[in-house]
């Protein structure tokens, strides 16, 4: 994965601060399946809770990648990580980065398309979307990996991932079940990624964003100090 060296500013102004400048002043900062809700359609409750992203304050640092799946999965996999940041080394500021990261959908299509009921909304933890990870495991041992999750998945990357090594299909739970963290999870708690972004970059909220494409997820997360270096505010 290549790091981003577009610079930010004003387009013909000739401002020379690279992205990667930003996080070098930023300050750092420093989860078992329930009863499954067989509601799934358009029936089914909304989460309570919602990861968004200012994909124009980020520096492409893959901080949060790194977290997602090190609390997770045990280890740092850029593979492995729920949420996900794509670079270009041709696109220009603001366009040379996206960020992809579960959307908690109202319709979850991937909850939908589970054969057995492995993928489902947790009414204990706010109705996220999730997946029992025994459940899912099982299946795949005797369908060979069916990954139905991840072909129902509408946006690129999936956000239903495939772990190959431990042939398992995995998704954001807002680290509900990260079990090599020891931080309370969910819509009540922390979450690996919000807590680890050095430009403070990504969010939790409680507003169902609409659910349009990456309108209401990929927000403006910036005061008017940014301003004052040359990013945009607006």
């Amino acid at each position: 994965m290549k790091t981003r060296q577009a610079r930010i500013g004003d387009k013909g102004r000739g401002n020379s601060l690279l992205r990667q400048d930003l996080a070098k002043t930023a300050p750092v900062a420093t989860g078992k399946a329930s009863v499954a809700q067989e509601a799934a359609g358009k029936n089914a409750p909304p989460s309570t809770a919602y990861i968004v992203v200012d994909s124009k304050k980020c520096s492409g640092c893959t901080s949060c990648m790194l977290a997602c799946s090190l609390v997770n999965e045990g280890e740092q996999n850029l593979s492995l990580a729920r949420i996900q940041i794509t670079q270009t080394s041709f696109g220009r500021f603001p366009d040379d980065i996206s960020i992809q990261q579960c959307r908690q959908c109202v319709v979850a299509s991937c909850v939908e398309a589970c054969p057995v009921n492995a993928l489902f909304i947790d009414p204990e933890n706010g109705n996220i979307r999730r997946i029992d990870r025994a459940k899912c495991k099982e299946y795949q041992i005797k369908s060979n990996g069916c990954q139905k999750c991840n072909e129902a998945c509408s946006h690129r990357p999936h956000m239903s991932l495939w772990n190959h090594e431990k042939q398992i299909a995995t998704k954001c739970d807002l680290c509900v079940d990260a079990r090599y963290w020891g931080e309370k999870g969910g819509p009540e708690g922390k979450q690996a990624c919000v807590e680890i972004c050095p430009m403070k970059a990504i969010k939790l909220v409680k507003e169902t964003p609409p659910q349009m494409g990456n309108q209401g997820y990929d927000v403006n997360l910036r005061n008017q100090h940014w301003g004052y270096i040359g990013l945009t505010t607006t």
